[in-house]
């Protein structure tokens, strides 16, 4: 897969851990790309932290309207019966745990469930931004990323840069496979017909529990 196409494949298994009815916040970067796939029929609502609910798929070319674009200022849709708000009710939604899944990317993430996505020693940045509220807020958190980056394990078993926030992490999502952060460690429930066990393990620094009932990943 080329790089475009990895991530369609992470963002499409992603959009398979949405129910009715949710309310999901995607981050910036790689989660964006979720709108694309959420399932005909599925009433699914997507919450931009910048302030509106119900956003769309990405626009068609040379249909965006600037006006209208999420956190990252990508332009996007909004469908019937969005809304859009300001910044202190967009952040009572996230901080007031009514929402359901965010899904974010992440530079670190280890087998205790830290997570560190918004800052290398040594670059400027922006700021941490509305991620340390969201993986506190939702009932449920999702990384979906790439397992490496250049070859090197984006999986730890302790992270190393700055923590965005510790003990949140429930699943991360990945072109190699599916797992669960639990008590015990990270748990590979899914895994990609086109990598071996071996495969995952060696691009991965922590420590893999190889679930018992392993399934292949379906997107």
């Amino acid at each position: 897969m080329d790089k475009n196409e990895l991530k369609a494949f992470i963002a499409k298994r992603v959009a398979k851990e949405l129910k009715d009815g949710d309310v999901v916040n995607l981050g910036i970067g790689l989660p964006t790309m979720v709108a694309n796939y959420i399932p005909e029929g599925m009433n699914i609502f997507l919450q931009s932290e910048n302030g509106f609910i119900g956003l769309g798929p990405a626009p068609e070319p040379g249909k965006e309207d600037m006006r209208i674009v999420n956190a990252g200022g990508q332009p996007v849709t909004i469908l019937p019966g969005g809304a859009f708000f300001d910044s202190a009710t967009s952040f009572t939604i996230i901080r007031g745990g009514h929402v359901d899944i965010t899904v974010l990317g992440a530079l670190q993430v280890d087998e205790k469930g830290n997570l560190a996505n918004w800052m290398i020693p040594g670059k400027m940045v922006p700021g941490m931004g509305g991620a340390m509220d969201l993986v506190t807020g939702a009932k449920k958190v999702i990384i979906a990323m790439e397992h490496t980056a250049k070859g090197a394990p984006k999986i730890l078993k302790e992270c190393t840069l700055p923590l965005t926030a510790a003990h949140q992490v429930d699943m991360i999502i990945t072109e190699m496979g599916v797992m669960e952060v639990t008590e015990k460690g990270i748990v590979l429930k899914e895994i990609n017909p086109e990598f071996s066990i071996e495969d995952v393990k060696n691009s991965t620094e922590a420590e893999l529990i190889i679930a018992e009932d392993l399934k292949e990943m379906e997107i």
